[in-house]
């Protein structure tokens, strides 16, 4: 049984913080948050927070960052955050994470452990290239990370499974030159507020993930 679960996942796109990420809290009962998840519900159910939200969306504008802080920490106080939770791209900069400290020490939430998936571009690109997604139910896999049972086809409803067009080669390298350059600071950042533990993220999920579990003990 793992002891920290109060988590942020950390690490460039195509390093299986998401797939990751899945399992931990379908296995441990924790929460799993996407702010992309958060803002759609907001916005849905008209509260507050959403309708400030929807005026920067419905204009074009990038939602600001005490907003969205605002609604992640609006998030943690659910029900369902009480036996943990992991933040899975959030936060993606040095101001969003100043601002996730302010409002966790606000709610008297403490953040456990920060967990960097560590992986070399080459692989990255690789799996960033190699993602699949199913047409019915939107489930990804990854022919080189996570790939399906058949060949071509969702373990789940057995529909053909297709590639995006922005999973081009160009849009990869775009991606993580953008982490890079916003994201990457973050590492340093939480490993001087000792909160960081390093994964090996190049490795298959069946060997990554117990790696996962030995830093949460």
């Amino acid at each position: 049984m793992i002891k920290k679960r109060n988590l942020v996942f950390l690490g460039a796109p195509g390093a299986g913080k998401g797939t990751l990420a899945q399992i931990l809290c379908q296995e441990m009962k924790l929460a799993h948050i996407s702010t992309g998840d958060i803002l759609r519900s907001e916005i849905k159910n008209g509260t507050e927070l959403g309708k400030k939200a929807n005026s920067y969306v419905t204009s074009g504008g990038l939602v600001p960052d005490d907003l969205v802080t605002d609604m992640v920490g609006k998030r943690l106080q659910e029900k369902d955050c009480q036996n943990g939770f992991v933040l899975d791209g959030f936060p993606r900069t040095i101001p969003q994470a100043d601002l996730l400290e302010k409002v966790m020490v606000k709610h008297g939430i403490k953040l456990d452990k920060v967990v960097y998936f560590e992986a070399t571009e080459g692989i990255l690109i690789k799996r960033l290239t190699a993602r699949l997604l199913c047409r019915k139910c939107n489930t990804n896999y990854n022919t080189v990370f996570s790939p399906p049972k058949a060949k071509g086809i969702c373990d789940k409803c057995g529909v053909e499974l297709y590639q995006r067009p922005d999973d081009s080669l160009e849009t990869a390298k775009d991606r993580l030159r953008i982490y890079n350059v916003q994201t990457a600071p973050l590492v340093p950042y939480y490993k001087n507020k000792m909160l960081l533990a390093t994964i090996n993220a190049e490795q298959a999920k069946d060997k990554s993930y117990p790696e996962l579990l030995k830093v949460l003990v």
